[in-house]
């Protein structure tokens, strides 16, 4: 085995969350920082063309996790794109701008974590944001992450947004202003009518300084321990076991499905489960991998009548177009427009959240009808009530863990995607896609009443890539991490990413992810409370590793 190296930060996971924290933490030039991340550079093409990103779905540049069949929507298995590349999902995602609402964040505050209500995270979501609108009371300007209008929306999105005020529904241009309800045209994490990912904005900068390293194609095997303290991790490189060490603290960001998969496979997680899979056991937290939760939804799809959709994308012309221009349909981010709608108005936030694609896109695109030009509109669940889980396989790291999101298991969850479907339908049905509109591919003339709908639903759910949850924070007897994000009874060790949220927000998850980060390095950097994490000896028993 090489001989060990030494870091005062380590970092698993270049995603939206991880390139946020090892930059910060090498920023100031004090600190060694070493990021450590299972995929490859970002060199990818599709990448970096914001509209060919659908182009690395199962490929090297994707973990490519299978959801198991779900019980609740006939057995239906799902599938789960994930970025394994610098900038993680930042590198794959839709590139849509979006927060959350605030009274997300002040449920988390209510549910005993303290400085995580919005008047808390707010100012790290502006820290991170440079909006080419300028600055105002609700966006920033100098931050490390691009947001730009759309460069050249597509004539079909346009149309949605005057569809949408025909429908009787209220026009909203900034979903991170005053409100998050109403529809019109997304706002992007682009900057020239390129991605502008989490790799883009901070690992570049990070890789530049002598103090930061990066380590790419490098799976962690497992976390090391002194006693309950984390002193660093084992990784696999070129058939080569490394082990490195943290003087300091190591910081997971792997997300939702890898950060709680280290926990377990390093004996952090339910005693009784790990020890049936032969894994020595650090600290008996059962909450790890539990508390999953995810955005799902299902398509509406319309054949166009005109050329104009994403169908002509792949031509030499538009690619021409776009590489003097800058301009044309490999500019889109494909999810251009839609907007968030409350179906309970007692509701304290949006439960229902549309993405408009001027093009096909169902199940993830891979089910797409043979004829080039159509139009999709996706109504969303994102009032997420339903839990599900994750669990090892076995002590493999190389196995994926079963994942189980048990969609659809609270059964107020199917009424508001019901009503996601009617209101979907009325909005494409009105005169602003008269000129557009040709024949309904789904759900189908043949798909009426509620009950149809329902089984439409259940046969064509799929997620929105957004899970969440898996190491949530909190104090409970369940809860992995504490509202400074260390993992409760172990030493030098944190999680940074989508899984420490208690409950999923009503949005989309990238950005709130690189505020995790910006918190978290603030909180690593500028310590206020005793950092020595010994707290819960009562929930949770903490074991010597045999």
């Amino acid at each position: 085995m090489p001989t060990e190296q030494n870091y005062d930060y380590i970092v698993v996971g270049a995603g939206s969350a991880g390139s946020a924290v090892a930059a910060r933490l090498s920023e100031n030039g004090k600190f060694r920082v070493l990021l450590v991340e299972a995929g490859s550079p970002d060199d990818a093409q599709p990448i970096h063309i914001p509209a060919l990103y659908p182009h690395l779905f199962q490929t090297s540049d994707d973990w490519a996790y299978a959801i198991e069949p779900q019980a609740h929507c006939n057995n239906k298995p799902d599938y789960m794109p994930r970025g394994k590349t610098f900038g993680g999902s930042s590198s794959m995602n839709g590139m849509i701008y979006m927060r959350g609402n605030p009274a997300d964040y002040n449920h988390w505050e209510e549910l005993g974590n303290e400085g995580w209500g919005w008047d808390d995270v707010k100012p790290y979501f502006l820290k991170s944001e440079h909006n080419e609108r300028g600055a105002s009371e609700h966006h920033a300007v100098g931050g490390a992450i691009n947001v730009a209008d759309l460069r050249d929306p597509n004539p079909l999105a346009q149309a949605f947004v005057q569809a949408s005020a025909e429908a009787g529904l209220p026009f909203n241009d900034d979903f991170n202003g005053e409100s998050q309800e109403g529809f019109g045209l997304y706002q992007v994490t682009q900057k020239n009518g390129m991605r502008h990912s989490s790799a883009v904005a901070y690992l570049y900068p990070a890789l530049e300084r002598e103090n930061f390293t990066a380590i790419t194609n490098a799976l962690v095997l497992r976390l090391t321990f002194n006693g309950t303290r984390c002193t660093g991790l084992v990784y696999r490189k070129d058939s080569q076991e490394h082990t490195v060490s943290a003087n300091c603290e190591v910081i997971l960001s792997g997300g939702a499905i890898n950060s709680p998969q280290l926990l377990m496979l390093s004996g952090i997680g339910d005693k009784e489960k790990l020890e049936a899979l032969g894994i020595n056991v650090v600290a008996h937290l059962p909450g790890v991998g539990q508390n999953y939760q995810d955005h799902v939804l299902v398509p509406i799809a319309v054949h166009c009548t005109q050329p104009i959709t994403m169908g002509g994308a792949g031509s030499g012309q538009v690619y021409r177009q776009y590489v003097e221009e800058r301009t044309g349909l490999l500019t889109s981010n494909l999810v251009e427009a839609g907007g968030l709608v409350k179906v309970n108005a007692a509701s304290s936030a949006p439960e229902l959240q549309y993405h408009f694609v001027p093009g096909w896109f169902v199940f993830h695109g891979l089910g797409n009808p043979p004829e080039p030009h159509g139009y999709s509109l996706l109504p969303g669940l994102v009032g997420t009530k339903s839990r599900g889980f994750l669990e090892l396989r076995s002590a493999d790291p190389t196995e994926p863990p079963r994942i189980d999101p048990n969609y659809l298991s609270d059964e107020a969850e199917m009424d508001v995607l019901v009503a996601g479907v009617k209101l979907g339908r009325q909005i494409l049905a009105s005169p602003a896609f008269d000129q557009y509109r040709g024949e309904e591919f789904l759900p189908g003339k043949a798909v009426q009443s509620d009950e149809d709908i329902k089984e439409f639903i259940r046969n064509n759910i799929q997620t929105i890539y957004h899970p969440v949850g898996t190491c949530k924070m909190g104090n409970d007897a369940m809860a992995v991490v504490n509202d400074r994000l260390q993992v409760h009874g172990i030493q030098g060790l944190r999680v940074a990413d989508a899984s420490i949220m208690p409950t999923i927000i009503n949005a989309n998850t990238n950005i709130p992810c690189i505020m995790i980060g910006e918190k978290c390095a603030d909180m690593v950097l500028n310590p206020v409370v005793d950092e020595s994490n010994s707290d819960r000896p009562v929930l949770h028993s903490v074991l010597s590793r045999t």
